[in-house]
């Protein structure tokens, strides 16, 4: 049970140890971006300590019906450990609140009250000010949004990790037509909070390698900054989901929001307005709908990974509209992921030796080519294979399954297994990063689904070097879609 929380436990670690050298450091203030890094250092160490605290059955939880109704359901009794730890990485905002949010849904494992806490994270972190968000605008634009806008709700819609959304109307003079677009405003000062946040990443990586000695954490170190440092320009995330638009324009159940151009700026994003459902009220449809929605998914990461080398490296539940009939809206480019061809080969010939060829032996010689098996690690050929088969299981037999909250969680903990003989002689090499938060992040959502399904033949008509035909309705209507398509996709 304890090495389930190694990974998580691991980074609060990290603010705890920098916290307790420093003499002195005294007490936090209450600022809602914390840019230095002693005062950030110590509102880790506390959320470490808040963690530690007693806990009750049930927490608090925020859902965004609409911006004129926003409906609170809170439960005298939450647990006030694990609401701080939604309060601080939330106030924090910034790379340590991903931290809370990646936890609310990856590992079974956490603690009921501090996911049901950290799952707050997802859609609905404490929001900044209207007049702060309407003060963003006006720099970013030009006007503030009560002149840009026919109309400008001022009260958030969804907040995150670094910015807010708000609803708006917007006037098209090309069209003349009013149309609904979403605005996203990033906080004032968030990118000086995630400076603070990446000064620490060394000692994160210092934590790291203590517990994996074979992990080099230097290019782990810097693929995140280079990343998070990307995803505070929302003019990169414009140009982004303006690609993926493209890329998925007329498909028949993905949808990406379309971008409007000329209301984007270096801290502002505006798109169009999507309504649809969240992420908890799928949990509650029948499982053929759930079913649906997972084939949907699977799809989006696979074909955009496989036929386009770019994904979002930050799958979580609310970046995602569900519409019914496996339709679902994808949101937030920010963190984008775009993979050369030697890199696609890479992890599609991984793919090919583990799970259709099952052979071990060129499986190995790949990771160690890839540098992510060290070449004269002393460990077997058939225990390499057995250490790394686990994240193929899903795929590595034509036959349907059905994805579950306990293989989600048993391949978290597998990866972050220090005991493991292969964790001692192995690393992750830039291209894998993310390529392994996407992985463990899809399959967290899957489980929680409970999705089923024959996803073999599924992935066989995303993999490039099988290209297999349609084995549900789903491909079918996706293979005709493709066939209107100009070029192959």
């Amino acid at each position: 049970m304890r090495r389930r929380y190694n990974w998580f436990v691991a980074a609060i670690a990290v603010g705890v140890l920098a916290a307790s050298c420093r003499r002195g450091a005294g007490r936090a203030g209450t600022a809602v971006n914390r840019t230095s890094r002693t005062g950030r250092n110590v509102e880790v160490a506390r959320m470490g300590l808040a963690v530690g605290g007693t806990y009750a059955s049930t927490g608090a939880r925020k859902l965004f019906a609409s911006a004129e109704r926003r409906v609170e359901l809170d439960d005298e009794r939450r647990l006030r450990s694990a609401e701080q730890v939604a309060e601080r990485l939330g106030n924090m905002k910034g790379a340590l609140m991903k931290i809370g949010q990646m936890a609310s849904y990856l590992d079974d494992g956490l603690p009921e009250p501090v996911r049901a806490a950290l799952a707050q994270l997802q859609t609905a972190a404490p929001p900044m000010s209207a007049e702060l968000a309407a003060q963003v605008v006006t720099e970013e634009l030009g006007r503030p949004p009560d002149e840009l806008f026919v109309e400008w709700d001022r009260e958030p819609i969804a907040a995150a990790s670094i910015g807010q959304v708000h609803r708006a109307v917007y006037a098209d003079p090309a069209t003349g037509r009013e149309r609904a677009v979403a605005v996203k405003v990033q906080y004032p000062g968030v990118a000086a909070a995630i400076g603070a946040d990446l000064r620490n990443t060394k000692l994160l990586g210092a934590v790291l390698a203590q517990g994996f000695g074979g992990l080099d954490p230097e290019e782990m170190i810097a693929e995140i900054r280079e990343r998070l440092t990307e995803e505070l320009d929302y003019r990169r995330e414009a140009a982004n989901q303006h690609r993926f638009a493209e890329w998925y324009r007329g498909h028949p159940f993905i949808h990406v929001p379309d971008v409007v151009g000329e209301l984007c700026a270096d801290r502002v994003l505006t798109t169009e307005l999507v309504v649809g459902s969240p992420w908890r009220e799928l949990l509650t449809w029948d499982q053929h709908e759930r079913d649906l929605a997972a084939e949907c998914i699977f799809r989006f990461v696979f074909r955009s990974l496989y036929r386009r080398h770019a994904f979002n490296g930050d799958p979580h539940p609310g970046n995602y509209l569900f519409h019914g009939d496996g339709k679902v809206t994808f949101l937030d480019f920010g963190l984008v992921r775009h993979f050369t061809d030697a890199e696609i080969d890479v992890f599609a010939s991984m793919v090919q030796a583990a799970a259709v060829e099952h052979d071990a032996a060129r499986f190995r010689g790949i990771v160690e080519r890839a540098g992510l098996l060290r070449a004269d690690a002393p460990v077997s050929t058939e225990e390499a294979g057995a250490f790394y088969s686990s994240f193929y299981e899903p795929v590595a037999e034509d036959r349907a399954m059905r994805w579950t909250k306990e293989y989600a969680s048993r391949i978290v903990r597998h990866t972050f297994d220090r005991s493991s003989p292969i964790a001692q002689y192995s690393t992750v090499p830039r291209a894998f990063v993310f390529i392994q938060r996407i992985n463990l992040g899809l399959y967290a959502l899957l489980g929680d689904l409970g999705a089923g399904g024959n996803y073999r033949r599924i992935a066989e008509e995303l993999w490039p070097f099988s290209d297999g035909p349609p084995s549900t309705p789903m491909g079918d209507a996706e293979d005709e879609w493709l066939r209107t398509r100009c070029a192959p996709g």
